[in-house]
Protein backbone atom coordinates (compact mmCIF):
# COMPACT_ATOMS: atom_id res chain seq x y z
CA UNK A 1 0.00 0.00 0.00
CA UNK A 2 0.87 3.17 -1.12
CA UNK A 3 2.11 5.76 2.01
CA UNK A 4 1.08 8.70 0.20
CA UNK A 5 -2.88 7.05 0.40
CA UNK A 6 -5.03 8.58 2.70
CA UNK A 7 -8.25 6.70 4.13
CA UNK A 8 -9.03 8.32 6.77
CA UNK A 9 -13.19 9.31 6.54
CA UNK A 10 -13.32 12.96 6.54
CA UNK A 11 -15.95 14.48 9.33
CA UNK A 12 -19.58 15.56 8.34
CA UNK A 13 -19.43 19.73 7.85
CA UNK A 14 -21.85 21.64 9.95
CA UNK A 15 -24.18 21.69 7.12
CA UNK A 16 -24.23 18.02 6.32
CA UNK A 17 -25.00 17.84 10.39
CA UNK A 18 -27.65 20.48 9.72
CA UNK A 19 -29.25 18.13 7.18
CA UNK A 20 -29.30 15.02 8.85
CA UNK A 21 -30.83 16.51 12.50
CA UNK A 22 -33.55 18.55 9.86
CA UNK A 23 -34.17 14.92 8.49
CA UNK A 24 -34.77 13.11 11.76
CA UNK A 25 -36.99 15.83 12.86
CA UNK A 26 -38.68 15.55 9.61
CA UNK A 27 -39.19 11.60 10.00
CA UNK A 28 -40.16 12.16 13.54
CA UNK A 29 -43.24 14.65 12.88
CA UNK A 30 -44.29 12.41 10.15
CA UNK A 31 -44.38 9.53 13.01
CA UNK A 32 -46.03 11.16 15.00
CA UNK A 33 -48.72 11.97 12.41
CA UNK A 34 -49.25 8.93 11.76
CA UNK A 35 -49.83 7.91 14.85
CA UNK A 36 -53.00 6.75 16.18
CA UNK A 37 -53.42 8.73 19.66
CA UNK A 38 -56.10 7.53 21.91
CA UNK A 39 -58.71 9.71 23.11
CA UNK A 40 -56.18 12.85 22.28
CA UNK A 41 -58.69 14.17 19.12
CA UNK A 42 -61.22 15.87 21.45
CA UNK A 43 -58.37 17.08 23.65
CA UNK A 44 -54.97 18.59 22.30
CA UNK A 45 -56.45 20.67 19.76
CA UNK A 46 -58.81 22.51 22.32
CA UNK A 47 -56.03 22.42 24.89
CA UNK A 48 -53.67 24.15 21.94
CA UNK A 49 -55.99 26.70 21.43
CA UNK A 50 -56.51 27.77 24.99
CA UNK A 51 -52.94 28.74 25.74
CA UNK A 52 -53.41 30.95 22.44
CA UNK A 53 -51.80 34.44 24.41
CA UNK A 54 -51.30 32.98 27.86
CA UNK A 55 -54.98 32.44 28.29
CA UNK A 56 -54.99 29.21 29.47
CA UNK A 57 -51.91 30.16 31.92
CA UNK A 58 -53.31 33.23 33.41
CA UNK A 59 -56.86 31.54 34.05
CA UNK A 60 -54.68 28.69 35.76
CA UNK A 61 -52.85 31.47 37.71
CA UNK A 62 -55.97 32.88 39.01
CA UNK A 63 -57.69 29.40 40.48
CA UNK A 64 -54.29 29.30 42.18
CA UNK A 65 -54.20 32.37 43.71
CA UNK A 66 -57.98 31.84 44.50
CA UNK A 67 -56.88 29.02 46.90
CA UNK A 68 -56.04 31.88 49.82
CA UNK A 69 -52.58 30.15 50.59
CA UNK A 70 -49.34 32.06 50.39
CA UNK A 71 -47.24 29.36 48.78
CA UNK A 72 -49.81 29.22 45.97
CA UNK A 73 -49.97 32.96 45.55
CA UNK A 74 -46.37 33.37 45.40
CA UNK A 75 -46.28 29.67 42.67
CA UNK A 76 -48.83 31.24 40.67
CA UNK A 77 -46.63 34.67 40.57
CA UNK A 78 -43.65 33.18 39.91
CA UNK A 79 -45.42 30.95 36.79
CA UNK A 80 -46.79 34.64 35.37
CA UNK A 81 -43.42 36.15 35.87
CA UNK A 82 -41.71 32.92 33.94
CA UNK A 83 -44.32 33.10 31.28
CA UNK A 84 -43.58 36.66 30.59
CA UNK A 85 -39.83 36.21 30.25
CA UNK A 86 -39.87 33.48 28.25
CA UNK A 87 -42.39 35.19 26.02
CA UNK A 88 -40.22 38.12 25.39
CA UNK A 89 -37.51 36.39 24.77
CA UNK A 90 -39.44 34.68 22.35
CA UNK A 91 -40.94 37.54 20.39
CA UNK A 92 -37.80 39.60 20.43
CA UNK A 93 -34.84 36.80 19.55
CA UNK A 94 -36.42 33.30 19.39
CA UNK A 95 -38.71 34.25 16.33
CA UNK A 96 -36.31 36.43 14.46
CA UNK A 97 -32.99 34.41 14.91
CA UNK A 98 -34.02 31.29 12.98
CA UNK A 99 -37.14 31.89 10.50
CA UNK A 100 -38.07 28.29 9.86
CA UNK A 101 -41.15 27.64 8.01
CA UNK A 102 -43.79 25.57 9.04
CA UNK A 103 -43.86 21.71 8.38
CA UNK A 104 -46.20 20.91 5.92
CA UNK A 105 -49.69 19.84 6.71
CA UNK A 106 -50.23 16.78 4.49
CA UNK A 107 -48.96 13.86 6.75
CA UNK A 108 -51.78 15.16 9.44
CA UNK A 109 -55.25 13.97 9.38
CA UNK A 110 -57.67 16.84 9.01
CA UNK A 111 -59.49 16.79 12.07
CA UNK A 112 -56.61 16.97 14.16
CA UNK A 113 -55.63 20.47 12.04
CA UNK A 114 -56.29 23.56 14.26
CA UNK A 115 -58.90 26.09 12.65
CA UNK A 116 -56.70 29.19 12.30
CA UNK A 117 -53.22 28.11 11.49
CA UNK A 118 -50.51 30.29 12.92
CA UNK A 119 -48.24 32.62 10.52
CA UNK A 120 -45.13 33.30 12.30
CA UNK A 121 -42.00 31.17 11.73
CA UNK A 122 -41.71 28.09 13.51
CA UNK A 123 -38.55 27.54 15.57
CA UNK A 124 -39.54 27.66 18.72
CA UNK A 125 -42.29 26.43 19.84
CA UNK A 126 -43.74 30.19 21.95
CA UNK A 127 -46.98 27.91 23.05
CA UNK A 128 -44.20 25.52 24.59
CA UNK A 129 -41.97 27.62 26.28
CA UNK A 130 -44.75 29.63 28.01
CA UNK A 131 -45.99 26.18 29.42
CA UNK A 132 -42.50 24.95 30.08
CA UNK A 133 -41.50 28.66 32.12
CA UNK A 134 -45.35 28.91 33.66
CA UNK A 135 -45.09 24.64 35.24
CA UNK A 136 -41.52 25.32 35.95
CA UNK A 137 -41.32 28.27 37.47
CA UNK A 138 -44.30 27.55 39.66
CA UNK A 139 -42.34 24.04 40.76
CA UNK A 140 -39.52 26.12 41.70
CA UNK A 141 -41.99 27.85 44.75
CA UNK A 142 -44.52 24.89 45.15
CA UNK A 143 -43.65 21.21 44.00
CA UNK A 144 -47.33 20.10 44.87
CA UNK A 145 -48.65 22.74 42.70
CA UNK A 146 -45.76 22.36 40.08
CA UNK A 147 -47.34 18.38 40.10
CA UNK A 148 -50.56 19.61 39.01
CA UNK A 149 -49.24 22.22 36.59
CA UNK A 150 -47.01 19.78 34.59
CA UNK A 151 -48.85 17.21 33.25
CA UNK A 152 -51.22 20.26 31.27
CA UNK A 153 -48.27 22.20 30.18
CA UNK A 154 -46.46 18.74 28.41
CA UNK A 155 -49.68 18.32 26.92
CA UNK A 156 -50.02 22.09 25.62
CA UNK A 157 -46.31 21.11 23.81
CA UNK A 158 -47.45 17.77 22.73
CA UNK A 159 -50.21 19.23 21.15
CA UNK A 160 -48.57 21.18 19.23
CA UNK A 161 -46.52 18.30 17.17
CA UNK A 162 -50.41 16.85 17.11
CA UNK A 163 -52.08 19.56 15.84
CA UNK A 164 -49.37 19.90 12.65
CA UNK A 165 -48.16 22.78 13.62
CA UNK A 166 -44.39 22.41 14.72
CA UNK A 167 -41.55 20.32 14.34
CA UNK A 168 -40.19 18.08 17.44
CA UNK A 169 -37.28 20.03 18.03
CA UNK A 170 -39.54 23.59 17.99
CA UNK A 171 -41.34 21.89 21.29
CA UNK A 172 -37.94 21.29 22.43
CA UNK A 173 -36.27 24.23 21.80
CA UNK A 174 -39.34 25.87 23.14
CA UNK A 175 -39.53 24.26 26.67
CA UNK A 176 -35.96 24.47 26.87
CA UNK A 177 -35.60 28.28 26.76
CA UNK A 178 -39.18 28.16 28.85
CA UNK A 179 -37.21 26.51 31.89
CA UNK A 180 -34.12 28.57 31.68
CA UNK A 181 -37.01 31.36 31.70
CA UNK A 182 -37.92 30.00 35.30
CA UNK A 183 -34.20 29.53 36.61
CA UNK A 184 -33.31 33.50 35.74
CA UNK A 185 -36.37 34.65 37.34
CA UNK A 186 -35.32 32.57 40.45
CA UNK A 187 -32.21 34.02 40.33
CA UNK A 188 -34.16 37.47 40.47
CA UNK A 189 -36.06 36.59 42.69
CA UNK A 190 -35.26 33.83 45.31
CA UNK A 191 -37.63 31.36 46.42
CA UNK A 192 -39.10 31.45 49.94
CA UNK A 193 -36.83 27.89 49.88
CA UNK A 194 -33.78 29.88 49.74
CA UNK A 195 -33.78 32.64 52.56
CA UNK A 196 -35.50 29.92 54.94
CA UNK A 197 -34.66 30.79 58.69
CA UNK A 198 -32.24 28.93 60.57
CA UNK A 199 -34.66 26.60 62.90
CA UNK A 200 -32.85 27.41 65.93
CA UNK A 201 -32.48 27.81 69.09
CA UNK A 202 -34.91 25.36 69.31
CA UNK A 203 -37.67 25.36 72.30
CA UNK A 204 -39.05 23.06 74.84
CA UNK A 205 -42.46 23.55 73.42
CA UNK A 206 -45.50 20.66 74.77
CA UNK A 207 -46.46 18.33 72.28
CA UNK A 208 -50.39 18.24 71.97
CA UNK A 209 -51.28 15.59 69.35
CA UNK A 210 -55.00 16.72 69.39
CA UNK A 211 -54.75 20.10 70.10
CA UNK A 212 -56.08 19.99 73.54
CA UNK A 213 -54.56 22.60 76.07
CA UNK A 214 -54.51 25.12 72.75
CA UNK A 215 -56.53 28.22 72.87
CA UNK A 216 -56.40 30.30 70.02
CA UNK A 217 -57.91 33.49 69.84
CA UNK A 218 -59.06 34.70 65.92
CA UNK A 219 -59.79 38.45 65.43
CA UNK A 220 -62.77 38.26 62.98
CA UNK A 221 -61.97 41.59 61.42
CA UNK A 222 -58.62 39.72 59.54
CA UNK A 223 -60.54 37.52 57.58
CA UNK A 224 -59.52 34.12 59.76
CA UNK A 225 -63.02 32.46 59.27
CA UNK A 226 -61.75 29.87 56.83
CA UNK A 227 -58.74 29.29 58.72
CA UNK A 228 -60.36 29.07 62.18
CA UNK A 229 -62.26 26.59 60.42
CA UNK A 230 -59.17 24.54 58.84
CA UNK A 231 -57.86 24.91 62.63
CA UNK A 232 -60.84 23.06 64.43
CA UNK A 233 -60.54 20.10 61.68
CA UNK A 234 -56.67 19.63 62.58
CA UNK A 235 -56.39 20.50 66.21
CA UNK A 236 -60.35 19.12 67.06
CA UNK A 237 -59.55 19.30 70.78
CA UNK A 238 -58.08 22.71 70.47
CA UNK A 239 -60.20 25.61 72.14
CA UNK A 240 -61.14 28.29 69.65
CA UNK A 241 -62.59 31.98 70.35
CA UNK A 242 -63.36 34.27 67.76
CA UNK A 243 -63.80 37.43 68.44
CA UNK A 244 -63.60 41.66 67.50
CA UNK A 245 -61.05 43.89 67.30
CA UNK A 246 -62.17 45.39 70.48
CA UNK A 247 -62.16 42.52 72.59
CA UNK A 248 -59.13 40.68 71.26
CA UNK A 249 -56.54 41.59 74.44
CA UNK A 250 -59.39 41.18 76.53
CA UNK A 251 -59.90 37.55 74.94
CA UNK A 252 -56.20 37.11 75.13
CA UNK A 253 -55.92 37.33 78.54
CA UNK A 254 -58.52 35.20 80.02
CA UNK A 255 -57.09 32.69 77.17
CA UNK A 256 -53.56 32.40 78.98
CA UNK A 257 -55.11 32.11 81.94
CA UNK A 258 -56.72 29.10 81.25
CA UNK A 259 -54.43 27.94 78.23
CA UNK A 260 -51.12 25.69 78.12
CA UNK A 261 -50.12 27.28 74.80
CA UNK A 262 -51.55 30.44 74.03
CA UNK A 263 -52.98 30.79 70.33
CA UNK A 264 -53.62 33.48 68.10
CA UNK A 265 -54.69 34.24 64.42
CA UNK A 266 -55.00 37.60 62.59
CA UNK A 267 -52.36 40.21 61.44
CA UNK A 268 -49.00 41.54 63.10
CA UNK A 269 -51.21 43.64 64.68
CA UNK A 270 -53.05 41.20 66.56
CA UNK A 271 -49.89 38.98 66.80
CA UNK A 272 -47.78 41.18 68.60
CA UNK A 273 -51.10 41.62 71.15
CA UNK A 274 -50.63 37.85 71.85
CA UNK A 275 -47.16 37.88 72.27
CA UNK A 276 -47.22 40.47 74.93
CA UNK A 277 -49.33 38.77 77.22
CA UNK A 278 -47.78 34.89 76.50
CA UNK A 279 -44.60 37.04 77.28
CA UNK A 280 -46.18 38.05 80.60
CA UNK A 281 -47.28 34.57 81.34
CA UNK A 282 -44.19 32.56 80.58
CA UNK A 283 -46.87 31.14 78.03
CA UNK A 284 -45.05 29.21 74.31
CA UNK A 285 -47.11 30.73 71.93
CA UNK A 286 -48.39 29.56 68.09
CA UNK A 287 -49.01 31.82 65.34
CA UNK A 288 -51.64 31.86 62.52
CA UNK A 289 -51.26 33.46 59.84
CA UNK A 290 -54.41 35.19 59.21
CA UNK A 291 -54.19 39.16 58.08
CA UNK A 292 -52.54 40.96 54.85
CA UNK A 293 -49.12 40.77 55.40
CA UNK A 294 -47.89 38.25 58.35
CA UNK A 295 -44.44 39.31 58.28
CA UNK A 296 -44.02 37.81 61.43
CA UNK A 297 -45.36 34.51 60.77
CA UNK A 298 -43.90 34.52 57.55
CA UNK A 299 -40.39 34.87 58.44
CA UNK A 300 -40.79 32.17 61.04
CA UNK A 301 -41.67 29.71 58.05
CA UNK A 302 -45.63 29.45 59.00
CA UNK A 303 -47.19 30.32 56.33
CA UNK A 304 -50.72 28.07 56.92
CA UNK A 305 -52.85 25.90 59.27
CA UNK A 306 -50.38 22.23 57.68
CA UNK A 307 -47.36 24.19 59.24
CA UNK A 308 -48.57 24.94 62.66
CA UNK A 309 -50.27 21.99 63.32
CA UNK A 310 -47.61 19.59 62.28
CA UNK A 311 -45.67 22.44 64.61
CA UNK A 312 -47.96 21.67 67.70
CA UNK A 313 -49.03 18.17 67.01
CA UNK A 314 -45.02 17.25 66.99
CA UNK A 315 -43.96 19.96 69.69
CA UNK A 316 -41.38 21.63 67.37
CA UNK A 317 -40.64 25.29 68.52
CA UNK A 318 -37.99 27.87 68.59
CA UNK A 319 -36.78 30.79 70.74
CA UNK A 320 -36.88 34.23 69.19
CA UNK A 321 -35.83 37.69 69.48
CA UNK A 322 -38.52 40.06 71.00
CA UNK A 323 -37.79 43.86 70.59
CA UNK A 324 -38.80 46.27 73.11
CA UNK A 325 -39.27 50.08 73.32
CA UNK A 326 -40.40 52.95 76.05
CA UNK A 327 -40.92 56.50 75.80
CA UNK A 328 -42.20 58.79 78.81
CA UNK A 329 -45.42 56.78 80.30
CA UNK A 330 -45.59 54.32 76.83
CA UNK A 331 -43.60 51.22 76.51
CA UNK A 332 -44.23 47.94 74.18
CA UNK A 333 -42.67 45.51 72.23
CA UNK A 334 -42.49 44.85 68.58
CA UNK A 335 -42.02 41.56 66.65
CA UNK A 336 -41.01 43.33 63.33
CA UNK A 337 -40.60 46.92 63.22
CA UNK A 338 -40.28 50.13 64.84
CA UNK A 339 -40.34 53.41 63.75
CA UNK A 340 -40.19 57.11 64.59
CA UNK A 341 -40.42 60.26 62.22
CA UNK A 342 -42.49 60.94 58.97
CA UNK A 343 -42.84 56.91 58.57
CA UNK A 344 -46.31 56.50 60.32
CA UNK A 345 -48.00 59.12 58.05
CA UNK A 346 -46.17 57.47 54.79
CA UNK A 347 -47.82 54.29 55.88
CA UNK A 348 -51.04 56.11 56.48
CA UNK A 349 -51.12 57.31 52.90
CA UNK A 350 -49.96 54.56 51.17
CA UNK A 351 -52.77 52.00 52.63
CA UNK A 352 -54.64 55.08 51.43
CA UNK A 353 -53.62 54.71 47.73
CA UNK A 354 -52.28 51.33 48.00
CA UNK A 355 -55.92 49.14 46.92
CA UNK A 356 -56.45 51.69 43.92
CA UNK A 357 -52.85 51.93 42.27
CA UNK A 358 -51.15 49.15 44.25
CA UNK A 359 -47.91 49.22 46.98
CA UNK A 360 -45.36 50.40 44.82
CA UNK A 361 -46.63 53.33 43.37
CA UNK A 362 -48.59 53.96 46.68
CA UNK A 363 -45.39 54.10 48.66
CA UNK A 364 -43.84 56.99 46.00
CA UNK A 365 -47.12 58.61 45.91
CA UNK A 366 -47.38 58.91 49.94
CA UNK A 367 -43.81 60.17 50.20
CA UNK A 368 -44.29 63.11 47.71
CA UNK A 369 -47.76 64.26 49.74
CA UNK A 370 -45.91 63.99 53.33
CA UNK A 371 -43.28 65.70 51.65
CA UNK A 372 -45.04 68.14 50.50
CA UNK A 373 -46.88 69.13 54.09
CA UNK A 374 -46.37 70.66 57.23
CA UNK A 375 -43.45 68.03 58.19
CA UNK A 376 -40.96 68.88 59.86
CA UNK A 377 -37.48 66.25 60.85
CA UNK A 378 -37.56 64.50 64.26
CA UNK A 379 -35.01 66.22 66.29
CA UNK A 380 -33.21 63.65 68.70
CA UNK A 381 -30.21 63.07 70.74
CA UNK A 382 -28.09 59.99 69.66
CA UNK A 383 -24.32 59.53 71.07
CA UNK A 384 -24.68 62.78 72.80
CA UNK A 385 -24.77 64.84 69.19
CA UNK A 386 -28.75 66.48 68.42
CA UNK A 387 -29.72 65.13 64.67
CA UNK A 388 -32.62 65.83 62.48
CA UNK A 389 -34.46 63.03 61.21
CA UNK A 390 -37.08 62.06 59.05
CA UNK A 391 -37.13 58.59 59.90
CA UNK A 392 -35.82 56.55 62.02
CA UNK A 393 -36.72 52.62 61.49
CA UNK A 394 -35.76 49.73 63.48
CA UNK A 395 -36.02 46.14 62.35
CA UNK A 396 -36.43 43.00 65.36
CA UNK A 397 -33.60 41.00 63.47
CA UNK A 398 -31.33 41.72 60.69
CA UNK A 399 -33.49 41.75 57.26
CA UNK A 400 -31.83 41.32 54.19
CA UNK A 401 -32.08 41.54 50.52
CA UNK A 402 -31.63 38.67 47.97
CA UNK A 403 -32.12 39.87 43.59
CA UNK A 404 -35.19 41.99 43.44
CA UNK A 405 -37.18 41.06 46.47
CA UNK A 406 -38.19 42.42 49.56
CA UNK A 407 -36.29 42.70 52.91
CA UNK A 408 -36.49 39.50 54.87
CA UNK A 409 -35.28 38.10 58.26
CA UNK A 410 -32.97 35.33 57.96
CA UNK A 411 -32.40 34.82 61.88
CA UNK A 412 -35.15 36.00 64.33
CA UNK A 413 -32.32 35.52 66.99
CA UNK A 414 -29.69 37.06 66.00
CA UNK A 415 -29.30 39.83 68.95
CA UNK A 416 -29.35 42.67 66.90
CA UNK A 417 -31.51 45.70 65.50
CA UNK A 418 -31.19 46.60 62.21
CA UNK A 419 -32.13 50.46 62.45
CA UNK A 420 -32.19 51.94 59.32
CA UNK A 421 -31.77 56.26 59.40
CA UNK A 422 -32.87 58.67 56.73
CA UNK A 423 -31.54 61.69 58.17
CA UNK A 424 -32.97 65.28 57.98
CA UNK A 425 -32.83 68.40 55.56
CA UNK A 426 -34.26 70.82 54.06
CA UNK A 427 -35.90 69.52 51.23
CA UNK A 428 -36.60 65.69 52.07
CA UNK A 429 -39.00 65.13 48.92
CA UNK A 430 -35.29 62.56 47.55
CA UNK A 431 -34.80 61.41 50.39
CA UNK A 432 -38.16 60.24 51.21
CA UNK A 433 -38.73 58.88 47.61
CA UNK A 434 -35.57 56.68 47.85
CA UNK A 435 -36.81 55.43 51.10
CA UNK A 436 -40.06 54.29 49.16
CA UNK A 437 -38.85 53.02 46.45
CA UNK A 438 -36.16 51.01 48.37
CA UNK A 439 -37.84 50.25 50.74
CA UNK A 440 -37.31 51.58 54.54
CA UNK A 441 -35.08 48.36 55.31
CA UNK A 442 -33.34 47.42 52.21
CA UNK A 443 -29.72 49.04 51.67
CA UNK A 444 -29.80 52.66 50.21
CA UNK A 445 -27.54 55.48 50.07
CA UNK A 446 -30.65 57.40 51.13
CA UNK A 447 -29.97 54.96 54.34
CA UNK A 448 -27.56 55.11 57.31
CA UNK A 449 -27.50 51.87 58.65
CA UNK A 450 -26.15 50.17 61.87
CA UNK A 451 -26.77 47.03 63.76
CA UNK A 452 -27.07 47.43 67.67
CA UNK A 453 -28.27 45.59 70.09
CA UNK A 454 -30.29 49.02 71.91
CA UNK A 455 -30.62 52.38 71.31
CA UNK A 456 -31.18 55.44 72.98
CA UNK A 457 -33.06 58.65 71.92
CA UNK A 458 -32.96 61.70 73.91
CA UNK A 459 -34.60 64.94 73.71
CA UNK A 460 -37.88 63.48 71.89
CA UNK A 461 -40.75 66.31 71.25
CA UNK A 462 -44.05 65.85 73.01
CA UNK A 463 -46.30 63.66 70.65
CA UNK A 464 -43.96 62.23 68.77
CA UNK A 465 -45.03 59.28 66.65
CA UNK A 466 -44.19 56.06 67.27
CA UNK A 467 -45.68 53.15 64.84
CA UNK A 468 -44.92 49.25 65.96
CA UNK A 469 -46.21 46.10 64.38
CA UNK A 470 -49.40 48.47 62.53
CA UNK A 471 -50.31 50.20 65.31
CA UNK A 472 -49.24 53.82 66.65
CA UNK A 473 -48.63 55.55 70.17
CA UNK A 474 -46.81 58.42 71.17
CA UNK A 475 -43.55 58.91 73.07
CA UNK A 476 -41.69 61.70 74.30
CA UNK A 477 -38.74 62.37 76.39
CA UNK A 478 -36.19 59.63 76.37
CA UNK A 479 -36.45 56.76 73.45
CA UNK A 480 -35.23 53.73 74.39
CA UNK A 481 -35.25 50.41 71.73
CA UNK A 482 -33.76 47.32 73.00
CA UNK A 483 -33.94 43.78 72.48
CA UNK A 484 -34.88 40.66 74.44
CA UNK A 485 -32.95 37.86 72.91
CA UNK A 486 -34.19 34.51 73.04
CA UNK A 487 -37.16 35.60 75.13
CA UNK A 488 -40.36 34.14 73.14
CA UNK A 489 -41.06 30.41 72.64
CA UNK A 490 -43.05 29.82 69.66
CA UNK A 491 -44.23 27.16 67.44
CA UNK A 492 -42.62 26.12 63.97
CA UNK A 493 -42.62 23.11 61.93
CA UNK A 494 -37.90 21.75 62.22
CA UNK A 495 -36.41 20.83 59.05
CA UNK A 496 -35.92 17.01 58.27
CA UNK A 497 -38.71 15.95 60.90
Amino acid sequence: MSPDVDLTVPKPGPHVLRDRLLALDCRLFEFAAERNWPAAGPILPRLSRSANHGVLWFATAAAMAASRTPRARRAAARGLASLSLASLTINTVGKRSVRRSRPVLDPVPLRRQLRRQPITTSFPSGHSASAAAFAAGVALESPSWGAVVAPVAFSVAMSRVYTGVHFPSDVLAGATLGAGAALAVRGLVPTRAQVAVPARPRADVPALPDGAGLVVVANTASGTADRVRALRDSLSAAEVVECEPADVRTELEKAAARARVLGVCGGDGTVNAAAAIALRHGLPLAVLPGGTLNHFAYDLGVEGIRDLSRAVQEGEGVRVDVGRFSGGEREGIFLNTCSLGVYPELVRERERWSSRIGGWPAGVLAALRVSRTDQHPLEAEFRGEARPLWLLFAGNGTYHRMGLTPGRRRDLADGQLDVRVVHGGRRPTLRLLAAAVAGPLTRSPAHAAVQVGRLHLSGVASGTLLAYDGEVTEVEGEVTLEKLPEALAVYRPLPGN
